[in-house]
């Protein structure tokens, strides 16, 4: 990795060079909020936003997309390819690279999904440095920093940005499009100050040492119904969360019967049919049970997999749930020993 100092007057002329063969995401105004969507000036680009509404993995797992298509008429199966634009998601805050990283161990693990692959490999990430919101929980899980998973990342300096330059096509992107300088002892000393800023404008973040204990001892608490009753199960939280990857599918075929589609679209386990199968049992019919399953994986099970807790602290969830249910109530609620 190798650092350089970049002018945020020149952020522009980056993002006109990489417009020429790449389509340009970015943080823009949606109203009072932000989304990830496509830059086509660059003026459109926010970068020192507080969050977006949906993370950027919906660039990569699509909220639907047809997998195959099938024609009954003459028992065909044609495998529909990947739709992949040569991208870069500029501004992508910590949390949410992070978020990708995890997400990456499942699709990109023992079984390969060529869907979300194709997109990750055609797609270049350029993170920027952000300061926490009242709802950011990063502190706690420690995703407010990243040290891999994009090419560059632009830490604010206020009229300049200190670049970190972690592939080569970061380099590359550098090189051709925009002028930078070398690193001065004076921003050296900028950068220092800025990281201890932004360490002290955390809420102070509750302890999760031993979440995992709590959560296989507590599995029964009535905490559970508690937080259960209030959940409206409309499946926001997973919606708007950068690391939940569960999808259904389904074949939708056509009017005149001839053929159809096969169909993955993004699931919850939210959801009162997530776990239902044959003949109508549900493994969790009951709202507390799907609610404690949520936290349950995300806090345990799959750390008890890949060593990492599957949340980033980014908060959107606290932010979209209309029933105050969001990790730092249920964590309080575990540690402390009930709502």
């Amino acid at each position: 990795m190798f650092f350089r100092i970049l002018h945020k007057g020149n952020v522009g002329d980056l993002v006109t060079g990489l417009a020429a063969t790449r389509e340009i995401v970015g943080p823009k105004a949606k109203g009072e909020d932000f989304v990830f969507g496509e830059i086509t000036d660059p003026s459109e680009l926010v970068l020192d936003y507080p969050t977006t509404i949906l993370p950027p993995k919906k660039y990569f797992l699509l909220p639907k997309e047809n997998l195959m298509h099938y024609d009954t008429k003459n028992s065909g199966v044609s495998q529909d390819a990947p739709n992949v634009t040569p991208r870069v998601i500029f501004g992508v805050h910590p949390c949410d690279i992070n978020s990708l990283l995890l997400v990456d161990k499942v699709f990109l693990g023992d079984f390969v999904d060529p869907y979300y692959k194709a997109r990750r490999d055609n797609t270049l990430i350029i993170g920027v440095s952000c300061m926490p919101t009242p709802s950011c929980m990063c502190n706690a899980f420690g995703t407010g920093e990243v040290n891999q998973g994009f090419d560059l990342f632009l830490t604010d300096l206020g009229d300049r940005y200190f670049v970190s330059c972690s592939s080569v096509e970061g380099a590359d992107m550098l090189d051709k499009f925009v002028e930078t300088r070398e690193v001065e002892p004076q921003d050296m000393k900028a950068f220092q100050e800025r990281t201890k800023a932004w360490e002290e404008a955390f809420t102070p973040a509750p302890d999760i040492t031993q979440l995992p204990l709590l959560f296989d001892a507590k599995y029964n608490d009535p905490l559970w119904e508690e937080i259960g009753d209030d959940c409206l199960s409309c499946g926001a939280c997973s919606a708007v969360c950068p690391t939940c990857y569960c999808f259904d599918v389904n074949d939708r075929q056509d009017a005149d019967g001839q053929g159809g589609n096969r169909v993955r679209t993004w699931d919850s386990c939210c959801f009162s049919s997530f776990a239902e199968v044959a003949q109508g049992h549900n493994f969790r019919a009951q709202k507390a049970a799907r609610v404690r399953y949520r936290f349950y994986h995300k806090q345990w099970g799959y750390l008890s997999k890949f060593g990492k807790v599957l949340c980033v602290g980014c908060g959107r969830c606290t932010k979209a749930c209309k029933v105050n249910i969001n990790p730092r109530r249920v964590i309080e609620a575990l540690v402390k020993g009930g709502e």
